[in-house]
């Protein structure tokens, strides 16, 4: 099937019981055993089955395979936020006195995470330069898990050089983390170009219309573990948790397994059936959202870089910019929703721009099939210092749109009229 049928069909069909062709909600705690050995199975990983919601959910399961299937993966985890898919990709194979590598370019509460959280619990985050890759393989030693990054940078909106980054870090023994969440897999697919893990924040694209909150990690099963097996112990011995499974004996993918039953299962970040269905309702748009959000926001930026408010302005689409060539590659040339410009004006301008918006609306969240705007610096990466702006891609003039569904004569419009405003 193609991508927009798997939108739609993939992970489901009519269940017996009921006929019912939209996706039941399972509104339920937990599941029945069988009989008490069966239970003792399940627990053991001797069979697979529902346990308790907070581990799995019929309705989830939908959603897990939907967008596996869509990223051309083997398996997938639904969890509560984007913030935890990206907790658990990496608390699933990294523990005390292990770092990863990120590139620096993320958005803020994935940078705040990674700086500030991640060392509290004895993990180092050691960022790198995603335009100068020649330094990241000096940033690997025998303790690095991952290296993770952003296929499409937010807010800098970059393009990440997937492929490279692949290479150099299986030429090291450690898998690729990549956050998909701007061009989603109707744009960008990136274990067809070597990366091994993705995660989302389903709350954005996905989802599509400001409802919920939600994230999901895939696995490719395509990273070779055992290979790796003195790099990464806690999936090649024995799991004392749960009486001595070895997850990559297991015949399942071994990370997402662990993912599920240690990260999720300990910690409990679990996405609510309730938000796994209304995401199952966004994603069968999504194809046509991004077709229209592409569209639409390639006009505004081309409007804003001929405008005399504007100092610049940063959308990988256009035709003069550094990253057209890798946007060509990842994505035929689609560049997603999300632009930045700069207004002319600094602080003071951004925000008067942004308060005299009449139909975008003015929140921190991307992804609506309504036109948004925010001005990072004093939200979203409010609490970086003036080094970690930088090297975020965050300056004082930044104001970040995403751009809707919306008829775009209107949006720009609105635009219009608020530029005026901040002068």
């Amino acid at each position: 099937m193609k991508i927009e049928t798997k939108a739609v069909h993939s992970g489901y069909k009519p269940e017996p019981t009921t006929h019912a062709v939209a996706v039941p909600v399972y509104q339920t705690t937990a599941y029945a055993f069988d009989n008490t050995q069966h239970g003792a199975d399940l627990f053991d990983l001797k069979v697979l089955g529902n346990i308790y919601t907070r581990i799995m959910n019929p309705t989830n399961d939908v959603l897990e395979q939907r967008l596996a299937d869509m990223e051309g993966g083997a398996a997938g985890l639904a969890v509560s936020s984007g913030q935890a898919a990206t907790t658990y990709a990496l608390l699933t194979i990294a523990e005390a006195g292990d770092n990863f590598v990120s590139m620096s370019t993320l958005y803020g509460g994935t940078y705040n995470l990674f700086a500030h959280t991640f060392p509290q619990i004895g993990i180092e985050a050691r960022f790198a330069d995603p335009d100068n890759l020649d330094g990241l393989p000096g940033l690997i030693d025998s303790r690095t898990k991952a290296v993770y990054c952003e296929s499409i940078g937010n807010p800098a909106g970059n393009v990440l050089d997937l492929e490279k980054i692949a290479d150099i870090a299986h030429a090291h023994g450690v898998p690729v983390i990549v956050d998909n969440t701007v061009p989603t897999p109707c744009l960008c697919r990136p274990f067809e170009w070597g990366c091994d893990i993705v995660v989302h924040s389903v709350t954005k694209y996905i989802s599509g219309h400001g409802t919920i909150i939600g994230g999901a990690v895939i696995d490719s099963n395509k990273f070779d573990w055992v290979a790796n097996k003195e790099r990464f112990k806690r999936l090649n011995e024995p799991d004392v948790s749960y009486h001595g499974v070895v997850f990559t004996e297991t015949g399942l993918p071994p990370y997402i397994l662990r993912a599920r039953v240690v990260p999720l299962r300990n910690i409990g970040a679990a996405m609510a059936p309730q938000n796994a269905f209304l995401a199952l309702q966004g994603l069968e748009t999504l194809p046509l959202r991004m077709e229209r959000i592409c569209d639409n926001t390639l006009t505004v930026a081309k409007h804003l870089k001929d405008h005399a408010r504007v100092g610049w302005v940063r959308y990988a689409g256009l035709e003069d910019s550094p990253y057209k060539a890798l946007l060509d590659k990842y994505t035929g040339g689609r560049a997603s929703g999300i632009l930045s410009f700069g207004i002319k004006g600094g602080v003071e301008a951004g925000q008067k721009f942004i308060d005299a918006l009449q139909l975008i609306t003015r929140l921190v969240n991307i992804g609506d099939a309504k036109s948004l705007a925010c001005h990072p610096a004093t939200t979203t990466h409010r609490q970086l210092s003036e080094q970690e702006l930088a090297q975020s891609g965050v300056s004082t003039d930044l104001v970040r749109l995403s751009i809707g569904i919306e008829n775009v004569e209107d949006v720009i419009e609105d635009i219009d009229q608020a530029l005026s405003a901040s002068s």
